[in-house]
């Protein structure tokens, strides 16, 4: 059977063809989108679960074989856990959320995966640990699809960003690109197609399209934004090679983990010191300040819970004119809070997608801790970020020498209406549609894989 699979930065999904038409697939609680999140009791132990998940073929034999002492390691360490009753489960999406808010320092969480898939800098281990980490996220939904359809998963379109996170162009995308392709190979899909996530979100539109037009598909996901200018319409829905009918395209890191990051930075980290004085006048550095939200960046976090920063917080204290905040800081060091800041910054930006003000409340790092936030801090805190995505269509507008007959907008930062104001604000005589925020990707994948597979 075949299926189109998003394998998204902050939401993952499965669609599959049901009496003639895409349908997106359950995965589990009851909901066709699963958080892109992982939770282990102990890192080590997400290699003792894949052995015992991984379906039998070839490759989990040569896997077995390169991950033997990790392996042992990680049976050891669940041996260990069980004696203390605890769980050595891993768990995934809201679940694997709920596991990180109840004891942030204990345990190994991971959000968005996917954005550390093309980094630079990183070390054959830790390659190797990305990889572990998807195939672990591709065997369990690929397990609870097949729970659904009652039938075994054996070929997929998978969803790629334009570019994927990373410094280094097409060695990044490349990096990532094989990192998938061999998770997905193990979790047991014989063929795999992958398909530019823009493109696969313009065929959903396309689909409703009675006559041929220009198609500026702007979807802005959780780990990048792709810009596509694609032509589509009735002439050219059943073409299986489109590259003719692609005008131009762009794509950046900037997605919605992007927004949150700065608006924890902007709206919460005053809190923590941000732009506070030391008592020698100086402003306070800011660089330890980023690292501790940058939830997206394995240099950035690497850096923030090191011991030669947790020295360093510590002296900063002493030389701060507001060392309470500072202490603040040093609170989310040592109980690995990150997560937990950025997943308030979320959830504030949300609320003020219909509300002009909102309190975050950051009881958890002291008591009675908060801030109001507004609509209007999020602006500033979005700024900058719009302008690369301005930038980002200007570019493909500039590939294609020509201008759409109408802009489609997708993906689940997309919904955020500060977005679609400055999406109305540049581009006023353009007809602005907005499609399925967490589904056109995952419906176009999976009408690609019909074209690809049946």
């Amino acid at each position: 059977m075949f299926v189109g699979f998003d394998y998204g930065t902050s939401n993952c999904a499965i669609g599959a063809f049901e009496q003639g038409q895409p349908k997106l697939i359950t995965l589990g609680e009851q909901d066709t989108l699963l958080p892109s999140t992982l939770y282990a009791p102990e890192r080590e132990t997400i290699v003792a679960w894949l052995a015992q998940a991984l379906p039998d073929s070839s490759l989990k034999t040569d896997w077995l074989k390169q991950r033997g002492p990790a392996i042992l390691a990680g049976k050891r360490i669940q041996q260990e856990l069980k004696l203390d009753g605890i769980d050595t489960d891993l768990h995934f999406g809201n679940a694997a959320l709920q596991r990180y808010l109840e004891e942030p320092e204990e345990g190994y969480y991971i959000k968005s995966p996917k954005s550390f898939l093309g980094a630079t800098g990183v070390s054959s281990i830790q390659l190797a640990l990305f990889e572990d980490i998807v195939t672990a996220m591709f065997c369990h939904i690929k397990q609870q699809a097949e729970q659904q359809l009652q039938q075994d998963i054996t070929q997929t379109v998978i969803g790629r960003p334009v570019n994927f996170q990373g410094l280094r162009g097409e060695q990044s995308n490349q990096q990532a690109l094989k990192i998938l392709t061999q998770a997905g190979l193990k979790a047991g899909f014989k063929d795999i197609e992958f398909q530019f996530e823009p493109i696969a979100a313009g065929f959903a539109f396309e689909a409703e399209l009675n006559q041929d037009q220009k198609v500026l598909v702007i979807d802005i996901g959780g780990g990048t934004t792709d810009i596509s200018l694609m032509e589509m319409g009735p002439s050219y829905n059943q073409l299986l090679d489109r590259q003719a009918q692609i005008l131009g395209h762009s794509g950046e890191r900037i997605g919605g983990n992007d927004f949150d990051i700065n608006f924890a930075l902007r709206g919460l980290m005053p809190l923590f010191g941000l732009d506070s004085e030391l008592t020698t006048g100086k402003p306070m550095p800011s660089k330890a300040l980023f690292d501790a939200v940058a939830i997206n960046d394995v240099g950035s976090q690497t850096r923030f819970y090191s011991r030669d920063n947790l020295l360093a917080l510590k002296e900063l204290r002493k030389d701060s004119c507001v060392p309470e905040q500072i202490a603040r800081l040093l609170h989310v060091q040592q109980h690995k809070q990150s997560y937990q800041l950025v997943n308030t910054a979320e959830q504030s930006k949300k609320q003020l997608s219909e509300l002009t003000q909102h309190f975050a409340d950051l009881g958890y790092i002291e008591s009675g801790l908060g801030r109001e936030l507004s609509q209007t801090i999020l602006a500033q805190a979005s700024s900058p970020l719009l302008t690369r995505i301005k930038a980002l269509i200007d570019e493909t507008l500039q590939q294609a020498q020509t201008q759409p007959d109408v802009i489609f907008i997708t993906g689940g930062s997309a919904k955020s209406p500060a977005i679609t104001q400055f999406l109305q604000q540049e581009y006023p005589a353009t007809k602005l549609v907005a499609g399925d925020h967490f589904g056109s990707v995952t419906t176009g994948l999976t009408r690609w894989s019909k074209l690809c597979f049946a």
